[in-house]
């Protein structure tokens, strides 16, 4: 039997307030423990929550970027749990009535769009957290986090692979981070994944028993967690065993998910409308307004490079999978810069350094104006391409040092005078007549050779395309 693979997320994206959804406690991470712990955190009687701006916008500028409906009216609920983090109780949320409903992210998984529904995203507030052995055999209770505004983003079940949901997780943790509502930092907590998986007969319209993998923060763990669980899913259901509804966590040391707890129904949780906010209304005037704040999206800045750059769809990925790569990116371009030259220079040479070091595109040593100069050069034809890999290396060693200067202290200036490159063809043509017949006979791997000759005889130095153009003149003629 085969078998279909049904996966829908729920992501915990936090917002990137300067304090929590309702107090004015800071959001700062890092704190020694509770530091940040106020009194509307620790549930203390007669403490009321007040609604934070801030983190409504951001709820609001997600919905406009994933063409989302924005609720003008929508309700905070209570949901009722018990854990030892939550010392009030309950978790304030919104349930029925989010401020998000309906959009979607597109993702390209190996050549394929595809849409993925988002159903919806609502405003909540983080718990805190247990931390376990602290002491020996205790845990202790650090409430900095509880509070912290968080939305969740909850998609239909639209995905079929692990892959697609690992486009849709870095799409989303993209996006999140280019419209600047959370610092996408995953150590840290801020964008975390749950997963729900389940599987079904291939053709069947009845979908399995899902569970849930919670709290994923690494791409590559979610791959796994989910390969692991769709085969175990699959070993159950053949073996003659019901798959259970439950909550389930993935060891990244065995690479197994582990049943933490079943989980029947969300009707547990008990909602119903805090009596102690007023229902949230949103007008019209403030849609417009962070709408037009928005800028360009990353599918608008896509089609920009490929359509109106030429570039090929590989390279405008990787540009603009990042903001600030992409903002480089253009700057370059506008001081004059030949579009496909530089996101070669970027997508190869400079990523290949930055990832090698473990570096953002924000701490590269070499300064701007130099990276600009490295490639004017190899685009007049100053200096080959290979020259200007030599260059980069040696500016990355030391930054202080200037193009111009490296290329004449090193002598890497191309050879175009046509009375230095012809007698090197001549001689060349002369030494390799074996060559000169298989090009003649139609074999383009021998004019290349020819070529790679002349230019190893010029150490570099000659113009290569010069050296073809005369080479290909000479060959015709003889």
């Amino acid at each position: 039997m085969t078998w279909d693979i049904v996966i829908g997320i729920e992501t915990h994206v936090q917002l990137t307030t300067k304090t929590k959804i309702f107090s004015g406690a800071s959001t700062e991470f890092g704190l020694p423990a509770n530091e940040n712990a106020c009194l509307v955190s620790l549930a203390y009687p007669g403490t009321l929550p007040v609604l934070n701006k801030e983190a409504v916008m951001k709820a609001i500028k997600f919905g406009l970027a994933v063409d989302a409906q924005i609720a003008e009216y929508s309700v905070f609920a209570r949901k009722n749990y018990f854990y030892p983090d939550l010392p009030k109780g309950y978790q304030i949320s919104q349930f029925e009535l989010p401020v998000v409903n309906h959009g979607y992210l597109e993702i390209n998984n190996e050549g394929v769009n595809k849409k993925i529904r988002i159903l919806r995203a609502h405003l909540e507030e983080d718990a805190g957290k247990s931390v376990h052995g602290i002491m020996d055999n205790k845990t202790g209770i650090d409430l900095n986090r509880a509070g912290t505004p968080l939305l969740e983003i909850v998609t239909e079940p639209d995905m079929s692979s692990a892959k697609e949901a690992i486009a849709y997780a870095k799409k989303l943790h993209n996006l999140v981070q280019w419209i600047g509502i959370c610092d996408g930092n995953m150590q840290e907590g801020s964008f975390r994944c749950d997963v729900n998986v389940s599987v079904k007969p291939s053709g069947s319209d009845k979908l399995g028993t899902r569970r849930e993998i919670k709290n994923l923060n690494s791409f590559r763990y979610m791959e796994q967690a989910i390969n692991y669980e769709v085969n175990w899913q699959i070993e159950q259901i053949e073996d003659g065993h019901d798959i259970i509804q439950s909550t389930v966590l993935f060891n990244p040391d065995s690479g197994e998910t582990k049943a933490m707890r079943s989980k029947e129904e969300a009707n547990d949780y008990r909602y119903f409308p805090d009596p102690d906010l007023l229902p949230l209304k949103i007008s019209q005037r403030d849609i417009d307004l962070i709408r037009s704040s928005l800028g360009e999206l990353p599918e608008e800045c896509f089609k920009k490079l490929t359509v109106d750059y030429k570039l090929n769809e590989a390279d405008a990925s990787i540009i603009v999978s990042d903001k600030k790569t992409y903002k480089f990116y253009q700057s370059l371009v506008a001081s004059g810069l030949d579009a496909k030259i530089t996101a070669n220079w970027i997508v190869g040479n400079l990523f290949a350094k930055l990832n090698d070091h473990e570096l953002s595109i924000d701490d590269c040593p070499i300064a701007q104006e130099q990276f600009i100069l490295l490639i004017k050069r190899i685009m007049d034809q100053t200096i080959s391409n290979n020259a200007g890999k030599k260059i980069f290396d040696l500016l990355w060693e030391d930054p202080n040092q200037n193009v111009d200067t490296l290329i004449d202290t090193l002598g890497l200036k191309q050879v175009s005078d046509l009375s230095a490159i012809l007698p090197m063809i001549d001689e060349i043509i002369q030494n390799n007549p074996e060559m000169v017949e298989q090009f003649k006979s139609g074999k383009d791997k021998a004019f290349n050779a020819l070529v790679g000759q002349v230019m190893k005889i010029s150490k570099g130095k000659a113009n290569p395309g010069q050296v073809s153009e005369l080479l290909k003149e000479k060959l015709t003629k003889s």
